[in-house]
């Protein structure tokens, strides 16, 4: 059964820029969208499992730090090569100043 947990504040994380957010075994980034919106995505990246904390946010796409394997943030599904295979993405809900996340 998923779980809501308190990821971080609304102002912990600027626009186009993101977050990283460890519980438990799970190792996930924040990501405050251009459109105002946050997203959940596994943290490390499906290429080389780099962590995506450390990426570059650009609109909807994030790149990863080591090879420059791009995902949208939204679907997970890649966007750039050596990228193949899609992001886990988890629901998030923001309530008041709190960014949850559906684990």
């Amino acid at each position: 059964m998923a779980e809501k947990i308190r990821a971080c504040s609304t102002g912990d994380i600027e626009e186009e820029d993101v977050l990283r957010f460890d519980h438990g075994d799970k190792s996930l980034i924040i990501i405050h969208g251009p459109d105002g919106n946050f997203y959940a995505t596994d943290g490390y990246c499906t290429h080389e499992k780099q962590h995506l904390s450390d990426g570059l946010v650009d609109e909807f796409n994030i790149e990863c730090p080591l090879h420059f394997g791009a995902f949208d943030y939204r679907t997970g599904d890649p966007t750039a090569a050596p990228a193949c295979e899609a992001l886990k993405t988890y629901p998030v809900a923001v309530e008041g100043d709190d960014v949850y996340v559906e684990i």
